[in-house]
């Protein structure tokens, strides 16, 4: 359970924000707020402080502005919170998520944006502007710097996956430039000319040099000449400052995210001369139909065939990766920027058969990060049989007691390490049980399966994943207090409310621990200059955009204990 102000602010999200600055609820509002600031270090940078709002929430176009910043929820769903811990927390660890970047190359012609009408994800208004938002992310972890709770500096991050959209080459070097620093120039094909849906003339994209008949002019989306051009244009990305580790996700690793990774053919589709831009309606839907389904679908017909096709410029650099070119690229030493080199990947991983690996966040504290994708289709996952053992066998390795499958408590003489995992998927969404092609005699395992798991060991505090696009926060009890643990869930940084978290760790020296959580944003204005084709306008403009999108679900920014908390835990090693 949590305290009063969980309960108090389950309903004050981005979107309803407006309604309560006049009400008796903003009145509990401001003194959460003043008692998170008298908890925490700062509050600067992070939505402690404020948060993105509409100004005018409905069902039209509406800018953003500052809205008050969300309070600290204390939840005690796991563990009993004591009095004067506040006075006693010794920090253990600070690090940052990032997850489902999407950078995406919105020109390429193996994308099907045009069943957006019945896929809401394959076309999103502000795609073309991603990489120079994803820097502006960046730069807000650059410039926060430490956790708002504890004040420790930031070990690491840590992306959780579909780090790119479509497993593209050109994809992947903008997603690494982005995060290490460098020149990026988000453009493929034609180097002068934008080639994707947004000026195909098409009524059924938001074309933004020119007004149309579209669902997203209907809205009151505004007319911005010129923008595509200046998402096009190369920029200077500052790179993180602190080290960074990588997960693999489903977009990662297969076409679209969908669809399974190994077509006959497929390379020609990607880097190829002819984009489709528009089908007849029934066509369309079938197509769509057949991707949710798991049917076969027609390749030929989804990147080809009849319709409006669109004569493009190819591009080798199209051509997608497989999971040994995404391990690889990132040993590449000239990939390391701040390291390590690797990312976390070492030459175990190279060959792309097991691409999950342990990594040190603090003393004391492991990481693992897991693959939970399947190279067979569909965007859920699963965990190998292999892989779920070696976790099993990691956790037995370090931990001084846990419990066998028949809840028997086992003790050995071993140290203790805390262990924090790390996946694209979550328990809910680990349901695809398809055999996967780097391992076809490996039985998969569901989410459900791997929470028990997890609940056999008294050092697991957190799962932190992503994949589901909102933010939620969820307890999982075991059958003794110790073998509780935390999974975090965090929204993606392509949809609103585009958000990252900062993860801290920390000893409260009574028998608990807590996990603080706080969610940031990118750097950049709420609202910017229509005018203005700046990096921080540009970056601006994505997360406005992306909040006016006609497939927006604002119900992704999640209540306020999924927000901004205090994660208690029963301390292990007490």
């Amino acid at each position: 359970m949590a305290e009063l102000t969980r309960r108090t602010f389950a309903t004050a999200g981005a979107a309803g924000i407006g309604l309560l600055l006049c009400t008796p609820t903003a009145n509990a509002l401001d003194r959460a707020l003043r008692l998170t600031t008298a908890r925490s270090v700062t509050t600067g940078g992070t939505t402690l402080e404020q948060v993105a709002a509409a100004v005018t929430p409905g069902d039209k176009y509406t800018r953003l502005q500052a809205g008050p910043g969300w309070p600290l929820v204390v939840r005690s769903d796991l563990a009993t919170p004591k009095t004067g811990r506040d006075d006693r927390r010794r920090a253990l660890s600070a690090f940052v998520q990032f997850t489902d970047l999407h950078i995406t190359d919105a020109e390429s012609p193996a994308r099907f944006e045009y069943l957006h009408s019945f896929i809401g994800s394959a076309h999103r208004p502000q795609e073309a502007l991603g990489t120079v938002a994803t820097s502006a992310l960046v730069e807000r972890v650059n410039s926060v710097r430490q956790g708002p709770f504890t004040g420790r500096p930031f070990d690491l991050m840590v992306t959780t996956g579909d780090n790119t959209d479509n497993h593209e080459l050109i994809e992947l070097d903008w997603f690494l430039k982005v995060l290490n620093g460098g020149s990026v120039t988000p453009n493929s094909g034609d180097p002068n000319t934008y080639e994707g849906v947004q000026s195909s003339g098409n009524h059924e994209f938001w074309n933004p040099a020119t007004p149309g008949q579209d669902a997203y002019t209907a809205k009151g989306f505004p007319q911005l000449p010129g923008l595509l051009e200046a998402g096009m244009k190369t920029f200077t990305a500052p790179g993180l400052d602190v080290p960074w580790f990588c997960t693999f996700g489903n977009h990662d690793d297969s076409v679209v995210g969908s669809l399974p990774a190994h077509i006959p053919g497929i390379d020609a589709w990607y880097t190829g001369g002819y984009k489709v831009v528009g089908k007849d309606e029934a066509t369309s839907k079938k197509l769509a139909d057949a991707i949710e389904n798991g049917s076969s679908v027609p390749v030929s017909e989804l990147f080809g065939g009849s319709g409006t096709i669109r004569e493009v410029t190819p591009d080798a650099r199209r051509r997608p990766f497989g999971t040994a070119e995404f391990v690889r690229a990132h040993l590449d030493t000239a990939n390391t920027g701040p390291g390590p080199v690797g990312h976390g990947f070492t030459s175990a991983n190279a060959d792309g058969q097991n691409v999950y690996y342990t990594f040190r966040i603090a003393p004391g504290i492991t990481g693992i990060s897991l693959d939970t994708t399947t190279d067979a289709g569909f965007a859920d996952g699963s965990i190998g049989l292999a892989q779920y053992s070696w976790v099993e066998s990691t956790l037995k390795r370090n931990s001084s007691a846990y419990y066998d499958f028949f809840g028997r408590k086992v003790t050995h003489a071993v140290s203790d390490e805390l262990f924090i995992l790390f996946s694209h998927h979550t328990s809910g969404t680990m349901g695809n049980l398809l055999p996967d092609s780097r391992h076809l005699l490996d039985p998969r395992l569901d989410g459900n399966a791997f929470v028990a798991l997890l609940k056999r060991f008294p050092n697991v505090l957190a799962w932190v994943n992503g994949h589901t696009h909102l933010n939620k926060i969820t307890p999982h009890a075991g059958n003794t207090p110790q073998q509780g643990f935390w999974e975090i869930n965090t929204a993606s940084h392509v949809d609103f409310p585009q958000h990252a978290r900062i993860v801290e760790v920390a000893d409260n020296a009574d028998g608990t621990l807590s996990l603080f959580t706080t969610l940031i944003e990118a750097e950049a204005p709420y609202a910017a200059d229509y005018d203005d084709r700046t990096p921080q306008a540009l970056a601006s403009l994505y997360r406005e955009l992306s909040y006016n999108d006609i497939h927006a679900n604002l119900g992704r920014v999640g209540a306020a204990e999924d927000h901004n908390t205090e994660l208690l835990l029963v301390n292990p090693l007490s």
